[in-house]
């Protein structure tokens, strides 16, 4: 009897290590030096850590060459480690951005386009001075001081080029995670189509929120334009819209163009998803 209750208790034990097993490794985020990850499951998982602890043993090694997570299983099982390695800085777009253009028109017989440039964060000093390099050799300055304050920050420029120059930023940030446009929340700018003065204000670039359907942009001579939401761009596509913009999943962008010699007055979001 005795030997008996004891296999049986073996056998249970056995079956809910396993179980633990089971449940723990779903939990476990398998992702680049994911330790903050492990140290987060670790505590939700404390009341059993004497389960965990006779059954299994989690390695995290850290560092740039990448993190290897391997775990030992139960007696008589083997594993293999499984190798995870970091993301490259170029499949990152740490060294050239995604580009999503805008809009695009002719003003005075020459064309201008706007387009969303993002650049992804670099991981350490290393690579935020190569982005600097970057940056530079396309004309555009992110919104620091020094390129070590680039490490951990996705960056996006706005810009507009007209008649194949070189384009210029007109809005611009790098932060660590932008702000989530929300209902009607809005930002914009009004330019100019060429670097001169003599467009002023009749282009108009702003940020909605994913779920804005409808931006108006009401001229100070009381007409209005609306842009909608468009896919793509094609060349019969309206030069006033709103888009998505690749690796920027936190706002659409907008451009509004007035009808000529007509500036801006005010924009605001008009219609959204949920209203």
């Amino acid at each position: 009897m005795s030997v008996d209750r004891e296999k049986q208790y073996m056998t249970q034990t056995e079956t809910d290590i396993a179980f633990l097993l089971a449940e723990a490794t779903d939990e476990v985020e398998i992702g680049i030096a994911p330790v903050q990850a492990v140290m987060r499951g670790g505590r939700r998982r404390r009341a059993r850590r004497w389960a965990m602890a006779a059954a299994t043993a989690v390695v995290v090694l850290g560092g740039s060459a990448g993190a290897t997570l391997a775990f030992a299983g139960l007696p008589g099982e083997h594993r293999a480690p499984v190798a995870v390695k970091p993301t490259s800085p170029e499949a990152r777009h740490v060294y050239e951005p995604q580009i999503t253009e805008l809009s695009r028109g002719v003003y005075h017989g020459k064309e201008w386009h706007v387009s969303v440039e993002v650049w992804g964060a670099p991981r350490d000093k290393a690579e935020a001075v190569r982005q600097r390099h970057a940056m530079s050799a396309l004309g555009i300055e992110p919104a620091v001081d020094k390129p070590a304050e680039l490490v951990g920050k996705i960056s996006h420029f706005v810009t507009r080029a007209n008649g194949g120059g070189r384009p210029q930023q007109l809005m611009f940030d790098s932060v660590g995670t932008p702000d989530r446009f929300t209902g009607t929340d809005l930002q914009s700018m009004a330019t100019r189509f060429t670097p001169d003065g003599a467009s002023s204000g009749q282009l108009v670039v702003g940020e909605v929120a994913t779920t804005a359907l409808e931006v108006t942009c009401r001229w100070k001579d009381g007409t209005s334009t609306v842009a909608r939401v468009a896919t793509g761009r094609t060349p019969g596509d309206p030069a006033s819209a709103i888009r998505s913009a690749a690796g920027y999943p936190w706002a659409k962008w907008f451009v509004c163009v007035s009808p000529a010699g007509k500036t801006l007055k005010e924009a605001d979001t008009t219609k959204w998803a949920g209203r």
